[in-house]
Parts: structure tokens; sequence; C-alpha cells
């Protein structure tokens, strides 16, 4: 048992007498390190931090979190850009000590800690040319992101993260122990695919596996902004006769950074980028991507043949720990022309250097999944529009959240309702916004939070209220 400097709060003398694992609060010399997340502009001051090493240490921390009336935070991989991983004057559980990966490579399927990050499973996977359905950086944690759903380089050819899950270990709101699959408790292990962290606090991801790499074709292309609507059009009809889903793409409006990776001449240019991935034979994929590399003449085309944990990690640099983060997304039914021009007016008048419009096109194995299938939400939208508004210095924290709102309001007409709950903004609107991107699952999760936590332990997320108005 970890023990730190004299002790200043009730909560943190139970936890120090129950529970394996490290605690910390103010006034303790790691503090500040162990409140610290990613997005820099989350700047919160927990009463305690417990950082468990087991699933019964989870149990105990909620024990006393309810025993000492402290509302509760969990933090996964601590990347969540809301910044709901931790509270002020309340309890974090940091599940950071519970990272542990393990691969059945006959099974095809992988055990992670709800501690672990994406880059730390496909390491592990990797070495038997196996991955499951992640995100596009490494650095992020696997549990807000399956919870949320998971986009990422393999959904249009294997479906979202939390498509992949099969299996899960729960600790419960009064601090038991459970485990789901599809056929125990199989109506958790629904609520757990993109119904966020309402329902307990999840301790181990078991996932499906799927033969991918070692290495992969990847398109990584960027055009003059002026050519976006041609390159946004033709990417569209490429994707299109994917009918196989094997290419997952993301298109990008940004401008290029002062990084030697790019000439310096083309520092500060804007552009609009397509990356994409071909999830199978290097050579097929190489031949499948090139239409992507000749949609306008290029500013720049870095695309290659790449180990596909390199490719995870193509925008870690990009999002540093400590810069100021704020997204907020949006579902389309399609992009028309007057969405267009309004996104590529909106990237202009970004105010930092560092955002960028996001453009997720979806279908393929992602939208096969029938839609009670998960608590996910809609699956019809067949874009993902994604402002992030990134940043450094806190003087501009009011102009950049400011345009990332107004780049959802130059294509809210065009919208089909709701949003992308792993990029909500910080949910200004309240259960309203969460209530509509959650759609038909809605009366069903609101019988499953009754079900498992009646009391809301579990509200600092995308949160179910047991008692909400049906």
């Amino acid at each position: 048992m970890t023990t730190t400097s004299t002790t200043r709060h009730p909560a943190a003398i139970a936890l120090r007498g129950t529970m394996t694992g490290s605690v910390f609060e103010p006034g303790d010399p790691d503090y500040d390190d162990a409140r610290r997340v990613w997005n820099g502009m989350i700047d919160l001051r927990p009463a305690v931090i417990a950082r468990p090493t087991s699933a019964d240490g989870v149990g105990a921390a909620l024990r006393v979190a309810r025993e000492h009336g402290l509302q509760v935070a969990v933090r996964g991989g601590g990347h969540n850009v809301a910044g709901l991983a931790s509270v002020d004057g309340g309890l974090v559980i940091d599940l950071s000590a519970m990272r542990e990966v393990e691969v059945d490579s006959n099974r095809r399927t992988v055990r992670a800690g709800g501690g672990a990050t994406w880059g730390e499973v496909d390491r592990a996977t990797q070495p038997y040319g196996l991955a499951t359905p992640g995100g596009v950086v490494s650095e992020t944690g696997i549990a807000g992101l399956t919870l949320g759903g998971g986009m990422g380089w393999l959904r249009r050819r294997y479906g979202l993260s939390a498509d992949n899950l099969i299996g899960a270990e729960v600790v419960l709101a009064d601090g038991s122990i459970t485990w789901t699959t599809e056929t125990e408790r199989p109506e958790l292990l629904w609520g757990l695919r993109g119904g966020g962290g309402n329902f307990g606090v999840v301790t181990t991801f078991e996932y499906r596996l799927h033969p991918v790499g070692p290495d992969v074709a990847f398109a990584f292309t960027f055009y003059p902004l002026a050519a976006a609507a041609a390159v946004l059009r033709e990417h569209e009809q490429v994707i299109a006769a994917d009918t196989a889903g094997e290419i997952s793409s993301l298109a990008v409006l940004g401008h290029i950074p002062p990084v030697d990776d790019f000439d310096p001449k083309l520092h500060g240019v804007g552009f609009v980028g397509v990356l994409a991935m071909y999830a199978g034979d290097v050579e097929t994929g190489t031949t499948a991507l090139r239409p992507l590399r000749e949609l306008a003449t290029p500013l720049v085309d870095m695309s290659d043949t790449m180990p596909y944990v390199q490719v995870q990690t193509v925008f870690d640099a990009d999002y540093p720990a400590g810069h100021r983060y704020y997204w907020k997304s949006i579902r389309l039914p399609k992009l028309s022309d007057t969405s267009i021009d309004g996104l590529v007016a909106m990237i202009g008048a970004a105010p930092s250097g560092h955002s960028t419009i996001d453009l997720w096109l979806n279908g393929g194995a992602m939208t096969d999944v029938p839609a009670d299938a998960t608590a996910f939400g809609s699956r019809d939208s067949a874009y993902v529009v994604s402002p992030e508004a990134n940043w450094e210095d806190p003087a501009d924290d009011a102009a950049n959240i400011a345009w990332a709102r107004d780049v959802i309001g130059s294509v809210e007409a065009d919208s089909a309702g709701g949003t992308y709950l792993n990029f909500p903004g910080f949910l200004e609107e309240g259960e309203s916004l969460v209530r509509t991107s959650f759609g038909a699952a809605w009366d069903r999760l609101v019988e499953l939070k009754r079900a498992y936590d009646p009391d809301n332990i579990f509200r600092r997320n995308q949160n179910v209220a047991p008692g909400s108005i049906r």
C-alpha cells in the first residue's frame, strides 16, 4: 500500500486503510501531477484521487465516495476533451495503474485494463498480425473512446470500437464486481457499447481481433484549400466505390504546420487533406488508394506503406498534452455545396493555426450494424463533421471556443441532429444534446440506468439520468 503526506481528508484516511494503490490529495507532493489531464483547459482540483491497482480497489473507492458524499469522476487514459475525467472537490478514480494487455491469438481476442491506451493495445496485438478498431491517436485511452463509440482507421471494415467489445469487467455503483458478455448480463454489454460511462467503472475490456498489418497502405495527401470542393466530391466517389469497406478515410481542412516535415514555403498554407488506410493486402491497397492521391495537384504527398502501429501515431504530434482543446461535432446526412463553402470559409477564419475541421465519411461495417444492436445511437449519417479548436494561450480561449461553435452553426441547417458524443464540446446543451444523440436508444438507456445506477453515481459523463422524463 502506498502512503503519501499528512492526511487531510477523511475519505483519504479510509482509502489508505482499505485500498491497494496510491492516494493523492491537495498538499501531497505528487498531487498536481496526479490531477493533470491531457487538455490544458481543464484545471480541476479533486478532494481525493484514488489510483487503485485492481477492480477490488475500484470497488473500495466507490464505497468510500458514497460514504463521504463525494461526486465521482473516472479517469481512463485522461484524454477526454470535455474534462469529464476529473471533478472539483470530488473523488477521481484513476485507472492508470490498470493497463495490462493480454492477447489470445487463437481466439483472436484481447483483454486490456481500463487505464490502457490504444498504443499499448496495438503494440500487443500487432506481433500476431491482429488489431481491433481503435482511434487515430495512440495516446487515447481505450475506455472513453470505446464507451462513446470509437471511430478510427478500421471503422468501415470492422466497425466501431464499441462494436468489437465482446466482454467487460465492471465495478457497479455499490462496489460489487460483475462480468458482462453477450450471454451474461447482455443488456449491460449493450449499454457499454456506446452508452458512455453511465453504468459502472469498466476495469477490463475484451475485444474481438481481426487480421490487420503488420504493414498497411496509407494515403496521406494535402491539396490546396482552393480545390476543397472538387477534392471532397471526388473523395466521396472513391469511398462510395469501395463497397467492401476496405478503405476508411478522414478529410481535414487546416493549415500546414511549421514543422520540418513540410517545405518552409508551405508553412501556414491552407489545405484540404485526405488521409485513408486500406485494411487488407498492401499491394491491393496501394492501387485502391491511388485515386485519393490524384484528386487535384497535391501540395505534398506523404502516402506510403507503413506499419499499422505507425499509422496509429500519425496525429500524435499534433495533440501534445497541456495544449488547450475544444472539440464539437455534428452529424450530416450529406455534404451540400453550401456546407462545403461554409466550412472552407470557417477554416480561413480560425483564430489558431493548429485548429482543423475534420470530416469523417462513414458507412461500410459501421453502418451495417443494426441500429438497436448497440447504444451508440444513429448510424445513418454519412458524415460526422468535427471542428477541433486547438491552441496554446489561455487568453485566446473565448475566440477559439466561439469559432468551434460557429463552425457547427455554419452547417447546422443540413444536420441530421445529434453529435458524436466523444466530441461534444463541454456538453453545454446538457440532456437535450445527449438525448438527441442517443436517439431511439434513449428510453432503453434510461431503464438500464435505473437498474444499475439509480442514484446516478456515475454522472460525470454524457449522462443518462435515471429520472429522465420519457
